[in-house]
């Protein structure tokens, strides 16, 4: 009986998604007949339209009819639950790819969330723990901190007398989502031939990998002491403490962070200097997520941030249940594009840019993207002059030209622009007078020169070392088989241009092969060091 029941459940879950994704068409096809001019309205090649938006205006839900297709978008995410609520809160932040309209609407949607009933949760948290509620804390309030739409927050005191929270995944949460991401995965299928420029595909399978991970509690639990360990050596940069024997999949008990919100009046309380740190902190911390660790808090609003009153005065992050991460070369790109963008290095920035787009269905025109980018960084600092500058608009409007030449940027980059929108809007909130480029310009600067560091750079040496070794046992092998092709090859200039580039890239591989040997088997790192040099130097050359 369980399977028939499941399959209904679905079958009728299906029904409800495609009769309010029909009401939505509709609702467009009417908006849209709506929004034309009066003397476009009534051409008569335009009867069709005319006639069908007639049609569909009996049927459609009267509290919608006269709605814009944005806000009629974002109420039938709502009433379609959890999961389509997340959708668009993803699509909201996909401004390089959607109408400013949608996703100007869409962010009303983190809003927060009807609660459900303490009783409900009181009932969870014991089924999950496997304990009487009295034996796990000494104290629980009945009303949320908060409710979002997967989970809500409770405050709690321990047992020992420690003050957390306690976060529960809603009841049915799970099954529901995971029934949805099935329907969307094939809805997806259906309307990318359709409208391919949006890449829906490519969207909802990124949608479905960031909410299957928040439906794991002991995810959030594993970013939060991921965060502690990269920022143990900086203990003004807080996250709370994970509470895992009081935790499950569905229940995460971490510790409470006592501070308030930016834009409080405790933040105008503090001292100018005070404020200013606070600021220092922000930018600190947020871009040595992106640019330094490659694992960033991807959530990140004023809500999720926090001020902690000294002393000393520190910084706190809440809600790690959505992280980002970068590889480690789309990490060093996006260095080295910030770094290029705060020192007003507009070619490299946009070279760099370009390095981290990905062709469209069809390829994309990567020429004319560049030059757009450049165009449109210059017009920036033109702005910049003036004071008006704000580098995550400058980035989300560079990637937004993206879509005008099929070049596309995967989510884990956008979310990395909402993480300098944060940066930016509650510097300024702290300190209204506060200089957005300089303070970034002091920060990257920091990460840019530790990326370079001896220290780090033999550590990467001793990561490629395999690599490194393997290449020199097969130099002779390597050489042998370029010297066969250059005895087969026709023209005597075709020849020798080819054995210059082979001598050059031979010698560099020695030189930095052999630093990379003294540098591992003894103390000379001047020798070593000079060797490397040598190699890079000769390997960049191209001589």
């Amino acid at each position: 009986m369980r399977f028939p029941a499941r399959r209904r459940w679905l079958l009728r879950r299906l029904l409800t998604v495609i009769h309010q994704l029909l009401g939505l068409l509709s609702g467009g096809l009417l908006a849209h007949v709506r929004s034309l001019p009066p003397e476009w309205r009534h051409r008569r090649s335009h009867w069709p339209l005319r006639l069908a938006a007639a049609l569909v205006e009996r049927g459609l839900d009267p509290e919608l009819v006269n709605l814009s297709f944005a806000t009629q978008l974002r109420y039938r995410l709502e009433r379609l639950g959890p999961t389509y609520i997340k959708l668009g809160q993803i699509l909201a932040v996909r401004e390089d790819m959607l109408p400013h309209a949608i996703t100007d609407e869409l962010k009303n949607l983190f809003d927060q969330a009807p609660a459900v009933s303490f009783s409900i949760i009181h009932t969870l948290i014991e089924a999950e723990l496997e304990r009487p509620l009295t034996e796990l804390f000494l104290h629980i309030e009945e009303q949320p901190l908060g409710s979002a739409s997967l989970a809500q927050v409770h405050r709690a005191t321990t047992r020992d007398g420690q003050a957390v929270v306690v976060k529960v995944l809603k009841p049915g949460v799970r099954e529901l989502v995971l029934v949805d991401l099935r329907l969307l995965g094939w809805l997806g299928v259906v309307l990318e031939p359709f409208i391919p420029q949006y890449e829906i595909v490519a969207i909802i399978e990124e949608f479905r990998s960031y909410t299957t991970r928040e439906l794991d509690l002991t995810v959030e639990a594993d970013n939060g002491d991921i965060f502690t360990a990269q920022f143990e050596q900086d203990p003004a940069i807080v996250f709370p403490v994970m509470h895992r024997e009081l935790s499950t999949d569905s229940v995460l008990t971490m510790e409470f962070l006592n501070g308030f919100k930016p834009g409080a009046p405790a933040t105008f309380a503090l001292e100018d200097s005070e404020r200013m740190q606070i600021a220092h902190l922000g930018a600190r911390a947020i871009l040595r997520m992106l640019y330094q660790h490659g694992f960033f808090h991807a959530d990140l609003h004023a809500g999720n941030l926090l001020i902690l009153p000294g002393p000393p005065l520190r910084i706190g992050f809440i809600d790690l249940g959505m992280v980002g991460r970068f590889e480690e070369q789309t990490r060093r790109r996006l260095l080295y594009y910030y770094y290029s963008l705060v020192n007003g290095d507009i070619d490299k920035a946009a070279q760099h840019l370009c390095e981290i787009a990905r062709p469209g269905p069809g390829g994309g025109d990567l020429a004319g993207f560049r030059r757009s980018v450049v165009e449109l960084s210059q017009r920036f600092l033109l702005r910049a002059a003036r004071g008006e500058f704000s580098i995550a608009r400058l980035i989300l409007e560079s990637m937004r030209l993206g879509g005008r030449h099929c070049m596309y940027f995967r989510v884990d980059l956008v979310l990395m622009v909402k993480a300098l929108v944060t940066f930016e809007g509650v510097g300024r909130m702290v300190e209204p007078e506060l200089d957005v480029v300089a303070i970034s310009r002091t920060h990257i600067e920091r990460i840019f020169r530790e990326q370079f560091q001896l220290k780090r750079f033999g550590r990467e040496l001793w990561r490629n070392g395999p690599e490194l070794l393997d290449l020199a046992s097969r130099l002779p092998e390597l050489l042998a088989q370029s010297g066969h092709r250059l005895e087969s090859t026709p023209s005597l200039s075709s020849t020798q241009h080819t054995l210059v580039g082979l001598r050059g890239a031979i010698v560099a591989a020695a030189c930095i092969i052999g630093g990379v040997l003294i540098l591992l088997q003894s103390e000379g790192w001047l020798v070593g060091g000079g060797l490397l040099f040598a190699g890079w130097w000769i390997y960049w050359r191209g001589d």
